[in-house]
């Protein structure tokens, strides 16, 4: 038995939902990439759901899901990187604290 896709629907929006909450609740820049991560993973949750019930011999609900996790995983290298170096130059990651284009 498939679960309908409404159940898949309801729990990519919590998701997304939790993601959202992360990003605007969270001060730690690693949560809030946490966050974002969470929010991307949501959306392949729906992409592949719709895949699944609307058009399960056509592909490009599969290439779509792909695309995002590779967007993903470069925003996570780029995130974490950019995050090191401001963490090198400012000895914090509280995205309060961060002010480098003030000056």
């Amino acid at each position: 038995m498939v679960a309908p896709l409404s159940w898949y629907l309801f729990l990519g929006a919590a998701l997304f939902g939790i993601g959202f909450f992360g990003v605007l609740a969270r001060r730690n820049a690693v949560a809030v990439l946490m966050g974002v991560e969470l929010m991307l993973n949501a959306v392949n949750i729906n992409i592949l759901a719709f895949w699944r019930f609307v058009r399960p011999d056509d592909p490009t609900g599969q290439i779509f899901s792909i695309f995002v996790l590779a967007v993903a995983a470069a925003e996570a290298a780029v995130g974490l990187a950019l995050i090191i170096s401001i963490y090198r130059t400012r000895r914090t990651v509280n995205i309060d604290e961060i002010d480098l284009l003030k000056h």
